[in-house]
């Protein structure tokens, strides 16, 4: 059993679910969350001074606004929120997740062709290596509350190994391995099956260090075969098949919603 969560966790997490709701923001996270731009090209508009509120310019890119009752427009025009949006990819290896690769590599995009969606973004990344379930979205303030770590949405993956995991091992991956000076830790891990050679474990992290899995796998003297997502809070890939891209239905986005907290504080 987990854990009960600290009290300053608790608050913590009702912090950002009730900061995630609330209508008073400055300027250029206001023209982020009504998907006209990021919050770095807001910062430059403003500072070139194509930006008004209420019929007023402003130049400062610290201004607070109210998006329930401000007028914002950008070069004369009055910005309207943009209708979120909310996919789910199943992510093929060999894909980077990035929107234009320097090397000329293929990336997630490429699945993307039929979405002409202005500011969609991945939420989170899967490795090249990595394949499985990815989210885009272009409603930064579900991504981001989603992503922090305060809000503990666990990611379930698929792992083939080369070898037969042994008990020992598996019970290191959940007590914590270092690496590299950084302690990583599974919330759970478990055998799915095995053939004479290697085998598939499940692994669920509630956290987002950096080629975690693999990094575990590595100081157990383990090789990482195949790593795939199958899960994100209670939104599984499913029979999606590969490179295939869909929305998410009602009752999944309410359950993730409820995983991070963000219906309740609406609720209330």
């Amino acid at each position: 059993m987990r854990e009960r969560r600290p009290p300053h966790k608790t608050r913590e997490r009702t912090k950002l679910a009730d900061d995630a709701a609330g209508k008073r923001v400055t300027l250029p996270r206001a023209l982020s969350k009504l998907g006209y731009c990021s919050r770095t090209q807001a910062e430059r508009l403003i500072a070139e001074n194509r930006v008004a509120v209420d019929g007023r310019a402003v130049t400062d890119i610290s201004a607070w606004v109210d998006l329930a009752t401000a007028r914002i427009s950008v070069d004369g025009l009055v910005i309207a929120a943009e209708a979120k949006i909310y996919l789910m990819l199943n992510k093929p290896r060999g894909l980077v997740t990035t929107r234009h690769d320097p090397e000329g590599r293929p990336t997630v995009y490429d699945c993307l062709r039929d979405f002409d969606i202005p500011h969609l973004s991945p939420v989170g990344r899967l490795d090249k290596a990595s394949e499985g379930l990815l989210l885009f979205t272009n409603d930064t303030e579900f991504a981001q509350i989603l992503l922090d770590p305060i809000t503990h949405v666990t990611k379930t993956y698929h792992v083939q190994i080369d070898r037969i995991m042994d008990d020992e091992a598996m019970a290191a991956m959940t007590s914590g391995i270092r690496h590299d000076g950084e302690l990583l830790t599974a919330t759970a891990a478990r055998r799915l099956r095995q053939g004479d050679r290697n085998s598939w474990i499940e692994v669920e992290l509630d956290e987002g260090r950096n080629r975690q899995i693999r990094r575990m796998l590595e100081t157990l003297g383990t090789e990482c075969l195949r790593l795939v997502r199958v899960a994100i809070g209670e939104l599984e890939l499913g029979e999606l098949p590969k490179g295939a891209v869909r929305a998410l239905t009602a009752a999944e986005l309410q359950s993730l919603r409820r995983k991070t907290g963000i219906e309740k504080a609406r609720r209330n």
